[in-house]
This record gives structure tokens, C-alpha cells and sequence, in this order.
């Protein structure tokens, strides 16, 4: 498939398009079978038309019905490689500014990061560099970020605040990422509210003030429409679980979602506490002990795994296989981050879980598609008709290719709601 031309196809208002792939990896459950858990098609097509998913299925089908539908449709070949859904990062904070890399460089020579920070480093760092900056500088390098995550296949982006560490700071950072949220040709955002990350060095004096500002912040950023959920990083040398519970009590009646940093370091009860308050995912999870995990399952909560973090930190996996028989989805995100992910890329994260936590490559591409989406609220994550045309064509032949370590782009075309955002030079 040549990627010249294509986004004038894509493009074209009113006049469908009908993509033929060697395999079409839906993730559609209504498709999964023992043999194919995520609902493959082998030699298929799928017709776009409006943003959305007219038709799919296999390639003989969508032919007739394009003869008698859709004669005008324009035809994308990629007979000879592999289509998914678009990739859907559900755990970023991509809403950053500034250079961590010498403290990076430290950690790699063996400093902790728990001592870096006391040190006045790790997450008060970059929150020096985003008190400095403006609106229109963190919007500025959000679009960039963005554009590159792009590149990679993701069509879907959960950003989230929590490097301000005050509200009027947090607040523009909410204001920079609602800026760029709107733009069709970027990955869709979803705004988090990262109300309670760290407690800046002028409110140690003070913290339990800190809290309370932090949780009435709320309530003006949930009237501007400025953040779908609210995250609070609940662990050792972080906040507590009593710290947590009025924000996300708060952000519950304002119809806000939950998310939660939980156990990435030490189980301090913040899977209960997320459980009890219906949060949509608990992210980390490294350190999770059956009880937390039973309160996931029984609650429906999604754990979102960051391989990338734990493998900058040296960290053992979480508990994969106590997650998988408490029927808990996982999910797979890149926590793209300045310090301890210091990465952009979701398909990095994609073979970090297979490779070191052991997903299957059906759980890891469910968990970067389907269960990401879910996590979020969102539409897509899933081929079938009447979802969202958000798909990627791979310069692989096979879905199990794409959970190698390229370590660069294998992407030919990426498209969200029916427009490229990215499409390879021809080679």
C-alpha cells in the first residue's frame, strides 16, 4: 500500500472508503473465539464513511457490497500487511515541561528515586519548568508530543495535570490541554485532573491545607469543563488513602470519573479505596496484595499496567496472574513522563508487557485497543460497524509482529474518525 495519496482518500468529504487487509484484528468480542481471541479477519475489508465503520468483514462480502452500495467508494490496498484499531494510551502525563535527563542519568548509576526527589528533584523539578512556562508554551509542546504518539499508531490520549502542584498552576495546565484537545488532527484527548501528585515544597508546612485547596479546586476545573476524571497517587511517601477519599468522594458528585495511582511502591489500601468509589482503573499496581486485588475484581476496576516505569525503576511485574483470576481487565499504557518514563512511545510499553510481565500478545492488544478505550470512556478501541474509523495500517504482516521492540515506527497510516493524522513516506 502506497501511503502517498492517502490521505487525500481518506480526506475526501462524502466519498467512501473501503481498506482491504491481509488480517483485520477488530478486538471485537463479538468475534473473539477460542482460536482467534481477538476477532481476526483474515483477507477482509472494512468501508469508512462519515468517521465511522459502514462495513466489515471478509473481503469477497465488502466487495459486493460496494458494487451495489458503494460504487464511488476509493480503495486503499494493504492486502499484505495487518490492520488494528487505533492505539488508545490510557496513562500519560504528557503535559510536561522542561529536562529530567540528569536525573535520569543518576538514577541509572544507582540513586533511588525516592531520594532524588527528597533531594528536591523528580516531580518538584518539573514543576519549577511548568510554573515558568505559559499557557500557549505548554500547549505548544503538548501538540508536538501528541503529533509524535501519532506517528506510532495512537489515536486516543488521556492527559493528565498534576505538575503544577497549586491551582492556579494545575489550572493552566487543564487550560493548555483543553487547547489542544479539540484539534482533528491530533489523537483525541481525555483531560485528567491530577489533583493530588506531590505536595510542593512551600505546603509541607502545611499539608493538610494543601489537601483541602487541592480537593475545592475541583469544583471550578469540573465547571469549565476542564477534567473528565480526577487521579490522586495514593502510596508510601505519597497520599494517603484518608488524603485521597474526599477528592474522589467530590469528584463522584460531579459526575466526574476516578482514576487512581495505586501500589507502585508500597499496598497502602488504595485498590479498596478506588473499588469502593467505582473508579474506572487503578494504575501502577506493582505492589497489590489479594484483598486490594478481589476489591478490583469484585468492583469492575481496570488495572493499567506501565511496564515502562517499572523497568526505569527496576521493579518486579505486579501481580498479573492474581489480577487475572480475580477477572480484572488489564490494560496497557506508556505513562509517558519525564522522569520515570521518560518515553512517548505506547508500542514500547506494548512489548514491555509481554516481554517482561507476561501478557499474551491477545491480552497486550486488547489492553492497548479495547480495555484502554473502556478505561476512558471512549467509543473506539474496537472495529465493527458503527464505531468510530479509528484504525492503524502496520508495515507488519502479522498482529504478533507488533509486539517486538522495533524501537521505531513500523506505522504505514494512521487514522482517527476518518482522517489520517499520520501517513508513512512511500519507500
Amino acid at each position: 500500500m502506497a501511503a502517498e495519496g492517502a490521505a487525500g482518500l481518506v480526506a475526501t468529504p462524502g466519498v467512501p472508503l473501503c481498506v482491504f487487509a491481509r488480517r483485520l484484528v477488530t478486538c471485537d468480542e463479538a468475534r473473539a473465539s477460542a482460536s482467534s481471541p481477538l476477532g481476526v479477519l483474515e483477507d477482509a475489508a472494512l468501508v469508512v464513511g462519515e468517521g465511522r465503520v459502514v462495513e466489515l468483514g471478509a473481503r469477497a462480502e465488502v466487495e459486493g457490497t460496494l458494487r451495489s452500495r458503494y460504487p464511488a467508494a476509493q480503495r486503499l490496498d494493504a492486502t499484505d500487511v495487518v490492520v488494528t484499531p487505533g492505539l488508545c494510551d490510557a496513562h500519560t502525563h504528557a503535559a510536561w515541561m522542561g529536562s529530567r535527563g540528569r536525573e535520569y542519568a543518576l538514577r541509572m548509576a544507582g540513586a533511588g528515586y525516592e531520594a532524588i526527589a527528597a533531594a528536591g528533584g523528580g516531580i518538584a523539578a518539573t514543576m519549577r519548568a511548568v510554573r515558568e512556562a505559559s499557557r500557549e508554551q505548554i500547549a505548544a509542546s503538548l501538540r508536538a508530543r501528541l503529533r509524535r504518539m501519532a506517528s506510532l499508531g495512537v489515536t486516543a490520549v488521556e492527559v493528565k495535570s498534576g505538575y503544577g502542584l497549586d491551582p492556579p498552576s494545575e489550572r493552566k495546565l487543564l487550560e493548555a490541554i483543553a487547547d489542544v484537545a479539540g484539534a482533528s488532527e491530533l489523537p483525541a484527548v481525555v483531560p485528567t485532573y491530577l489533583g493530588l501528585h506531590a505536595v510542593p515544597p512551600e505546603a509541607r508546612a502545611d499539608r493538610p491545607a494543601y489537601v483541602r485547596a487541592a480537593t475545592e479546586a475541583l469544583d471550578g476545573l469540573a465547571a469549565d469543563g476542564l477534567c473528565r476524571y480526577v487521579d490522586a497517587y495514593i502510596d508510601r511517601n505519597a497520599f494517603t488513602t484518608a488524603e485521597a477519599e474526599p477528592l474522589f468522594r467530590r469528584a463522584r458528585a460531579l459526575g466526574l470519573g476516578v482514576r487512581a495511582h495505586v501500589g507502585q511502591f508500597a499496598d497502602v489500601g488504595g485498590a479498596e479505596l478506588a473499588a469502593a468509589v467505582g473508579a474506572a482503573s487503578v494504575d501502577h499496581v506493582e505492589q497489590l496484595g489479594e484483598r486490594g486485588t478481589a476489591a478490583l475484581g469484585a468492583a469492575g476496576v481496570r488495572a493499567v499496567l506501565l511496564p515502562v516505569a517499572s523497568f526505569t525503576l527496576a521493579q518486579s511485574p505486579p501481580p498479573v496472574a492474581l489480577l487475572r483470576a480475580a477477572g480484572v481487565p488489564l490494560v496497557v499504557a506508556s505513562d509517558a513522563n519525564p522522569g520515570t518514563a521518560p518515553t512517548e512511545s505506547l508500542p514500547l510499553a506494548l512489548a514491555l508487557a509481554v516481554r517482561s510481565y507476561g501478557l499474551s500478545v491477545a491480552e497486550a492488544l486488547g489492553g492497548v485497543t479495547r480495555e484502554a478505550a473502556r478505561s476512558l470512556g471512549l467509543p473506539g478501541g474496537v472495529l465493527a460497524p458503527g464505531t468510530p474509523a479509528d484504525f492503524v495500517v502496520w508495515d507488519l504482516p502479522h498482529e504478533d509482529d507488533l509486539v517486538a521492540p522495533w524501537g521505531l515506527a513500523r506505522v504505514r497510516l494512521v487514522v482517527r474518525a476518518g482522517r489520517v493524522l499520520h501517513a508513512a513516506p512511500a519507500s
